[in-house]
């Protein structure tokens, strides 16, 4: 892609990174685990007796409760998500591209025009930018790309191979956390001319040092371009796009800005979709292994969208000390990881305590480092036998605790962290009171103080983001983003960034909550208890009628988000139905 490429130099402001590289490397310390791939861990099994708890049903996300307002996570303005086309995915095409020519005929063009919200005035959009990247048909109908190539579009055209008009397409499903989105178009002369297409067949993950060739659309010219290379490793790797931690390859053909979601091919089928590169290094790429592919068709098939990647949600260390796992009771043929946190949301924190030792998932040992057996003397990080897996499918752990080994049996989904890490193709929440803004926080509300926000943006803020964990379902940080100056709110203008704790004596849950708090009051004056034991009062007759005449001044459409304002209705629904 051109300004927002295969690796979007210059939006790496909004990733979390402990340095430049598009990964991150398997044991820095200053990451949020929030369940995803970001563990510091540990090999091989134990064969010690088995304990099975029958007593512990498996969870389901009813298991779950909180009395957090509900919150629309999937809530987007953009994406189609056409059920009867999308479910297609769920069965093979009737034939597959093969030979150069009808492969390079698949490969397509894809131009995006972007409108990234601001997070700082949430009713806004930033200047908007074009981009290009590569895609190719995956199904009848079907395009895969990158998300990052279509991420907050607000017009999406594509261009075949060898043909000079674009069309329009939509977006159908998107995966951030995956990077990868499917495009369809409507217009049939797309599918025609100059000749039908035939969609790519996927393969299988490439053996080290085989040859691979990416084709795609780098930017300097129109033609499809074509490069090669072999496969250096196959590890877990940060996903730049979403700062997740999932399966990938690393080749050293060139991807280029442009190469954006282009397929790398051996003998006419998919083993990989083009996605970064390593800034700073000559031909070291990554492209996205078809396993990851696959569990993304997968669960748009089955549930009509992207339902995240699957994970504990726990945060664990390796045990390749000695003195350790004697401490903690480990025979010595028995290998594991100790759990040092175990996420309150998540399904297994009914089962899996702070001290326990994972010794084994689904079966399959874990090593003192963390990683797991792939393929003939190659290894990989457990996270990866996690995060392939469907999302509510049934699996089973085995633990060392008090010196016992125990086996539970439970089912994984996906676990949402407390601070968004991205917020792509939503409009940002806000509520407005009296002048005084208000919204949850978010890594790209961060990213507003710039590239370097990791040093510019506040600290508190920086490590809530980074180290908080949700205590129930559906909680927010709610802070004040701004305060547009008013008689009402004057002086309050130092409480810019802090977040609010509790409004009337009540804890504030989450955003939709705050505003249904100040909606029920009927005090005189609203008092707000924020961080840092700081005080904020507003007389909630006067801060209503000043709403309008600060909403003309500072040109704001609307006092609220349109998502805060419907999930407010809903709860008050709901609750006057019960």
């Amino acid at each position: 892609m051109k300004p927002g490429s295969s690796f979007l130099t210059s939006d790496k402001k909004r990733f979390v990174s402990s340095s430049s590289s598009c990964y991150l490397q398997q044991n820095s310390s200053n990451v949020p685990f929030l369940g995803k791939s970001h563990f510091s861990t540990s090999a091989a099994g134990s064969k010690d007796s088995v304990k099975v708890d029958k007593n512990v049903a498996p969870l389901t996300s009813t298991s779950l409760s909180s009395t957090a307002p509900p919150l629309n996570l999937n809530l987007s303005h953009t994406i189609k998500g056409n059920r009867d086309l999308l479910s297609q995915l769920s069965t093979s095409p009737a034939s597959f591209a093969t030979g150069a020519q009808e492969v390079l005929d698949s490969i397509v063009k894809v131009y995006t025009v972007h409108s990234r919200p601001n997070y700082f005035l949430p009713w806004q959009n930033h200047a908007k930018r074009e981009s290009s990247g590569t895609g190719f048909l995956i199904h009848d109908r079907l395009i895969l790309t990158n998300a990052h190539c279509v991420a907050d579009a607000t017009y999406v055209l594509v261009k075949r191979h060898g043909s000079g008009t674009k069309y329009r397409a939509d977006v159908q499903a998107v995966g951030h956390d995956c990077d990868l989105a499917l495009l369809s178009v409507q217009d049939e002369d797309f599918w025609r001319a100059p000749s039908s297409i035939k969609p790519l067949q996927l393969g299988d993950v490439p053996a080290l040092q085989q040859a691979v060739v990416v084709a795609g659309y780098p930017t300097g010219g129109d033609n499809t371009s074509v490069t090669s290379g072999v496969v250096s490793r196959v590890e877990v790797a940060q996903y730049v796009h979403a700062a997740s931690h999932l399966m990938a390859i690393q080749i050293d053909a060139a991807i280029n800005p442009g190469n954006s979601g282009g397929p790398a091919l051996q003998d006419d089928k998919v083993v990989g979709v083009a996605f970064q590169n390593l800034p700073g290094a000559e031909n070291i790429g990554y492209i996205i292994p078809t396993p990851v592919v696959r569990h993304f068709l997968s669960e748009v098939a089955h549930h009509g969208s992207y339902q995240g990647y699957c994970s504990l949600g726990i945060m664990c260390q390796n045990l390749e000390n000695p003195q350790l796992r004697s401490a903690l009771g480990m025979p010595a043929s028995s290998t594991g990881v100790l759990v040092n946190t175990v996420q309150a949301t998540s399904r297994a924190a009914a089962l899996l305590k702070k001290g326990d030792v994972l010794l084994e998932f689904d079966g399959v040992p874990i090593a003192n480092d963390g990683t797991v057996s792939l393929r003939h003397r190659e290894r990989i990080y457990f996270s990866s036998l996690i995060t392939t897996k469907p999302t509510n499918s049934d699996t089973s752990v085995k633990v060392l605790r008090s010196r016992e080994v125990v086996q539970f049996n439970l089912q994984v989904a996906p676990n949402a962290s407390l601070v968004p890490v991205h917020c792509y193709d939503k409009l940002p929440s806000y509520f407005m009171l009296g002048g005084i803004v208000f919204v949850p926080l978010s890594q790209p509300f961060l990213h507003e103080y710039g590239e370097d926000w990791v040093n510019s943006a506040p600290r508190r803020l920086y490590d809530k983001a980074m180290n908080a964990l949700p205590q129930y379902k559906h909680q927010q940080i709610v802070i004040v983003a701004q305060v547009l100056v008013d008689d009402v709110n004057t002086g309050y203008q130092q409480f810019q960034t802090l977040q609010v704790l509790k409004l009337n004596g009540q804890e504030v849950l989450n955003l939709p909550h705050l505003k249904q708090l100040v909606e029920e009051s009927s005090e005189q004056y609203l008092h707000f208890e924020l961080e840092n034991d700081r005080i904020m009062v507003i007389d909630r007759v006067l801060a209503g009628e000043a709403n309008q005449r600060i909403m003309e001044r500072y040109r704001v459409p609307a006092a609220v988000s349109s998502d805060v304002e419907d999930m407010v209705k809903a709860t008050k629904d709901t609750a006057a139905a019960v």
